[in-house]
This record gives C-alpha cells, structure tokens and sequence, in this order.
C-alpha cells in the first residue's frame, strides 16, 4: 500500500531552522512528482516546494530563498530544510505525491491542486 510519512515537525524560535522528512513507501515506481504543502486553520492547503523525478525544483515566492526541498539518492524521501522561520510559516505541514506524469509536476499555485497521495501531516510552530 502506498503511503507518505512526515516527521521532523516542531517548535521553535523566530529565525530558527527545522529539517521535515517525509518517506514514502509501496510506490512502484519512483518517477513520481513529490512536493510539500502547507495549511493554516482556516485557509485551503497550498504548495510551497516541488521536487521532480529528474531533479527539477520549484517554490511558492513566499518561502523562496528560505526553504530547500530535495530528495535522497534512490527518490523515496524528500526534505524541506527550512531556514530564517518566520511566525507565518507556522502551519501543518504535509507531503504530497503525484504519479501521473512520470515524474513531471504538473501544478497550480496558490491551489490545493491534484495530488493524490498525501501523508498525515506535521505540525510546525514559529514563535518568538
């Protein structure tokens, strides 16, 4: 059965920095497009980083520059290491996978988008 794990969620301070991990297991293949959402009591759950099968990154223009997506040598783990945190970033953060398009992320920001396979989520609070 395919499934995505996050972990690495937590607190911290205002300017800190936090490195989430997301595995992801009982995919035939790894040619899947991986990225990382983020969502805010309230708000619709929207993309921030995107992570291609051939290497190809994307970010929202909100953490562009601040945060890092990439995956591990055989593409069943993604990371997003996180730097100069702000009180905005505070949310749930989830992994998203989509094996539609061989590898390729086909995608809207600013959307929930098409995602089809999701993990459970893991919090993230930034406090000063």
């Amino acid at each position: 059965q395919a499934q995505l794990v996050e972990s690495g969620g937590g607190s911290v301070q205002t300017g800190g920095s936090l490195r989430l991990s997301c595995s992801a297991s009982g995919y035939k293949s790894n040619r899947m497009c991986m990225a990382w959402f983020r969502q805010v009591p309230g708000n619709a759950r929207e993309g921030i980083a995107l992570s291609g099968s051939s290497g190809s990154t994307s970010y929202d223009e909100s953490v562009q520059g601040r945060f890092t997506i990439s995956r591990d040598v055989a593409k069943t783990t993604l990371y997003l290491e996180m730097k100069s945190l702000k009180a905005e970033d505070t949310a749930m953060y989830y992994c998203a996978a989509d094996t539609r398009f061989d590898g390729v992320c086909v995608y809207r920001w600013g959307t929930e988008g098409t995602f089809a396979y999701w993990g459970p989520g893991t919090q993230v609070t930034v406090s000063s």
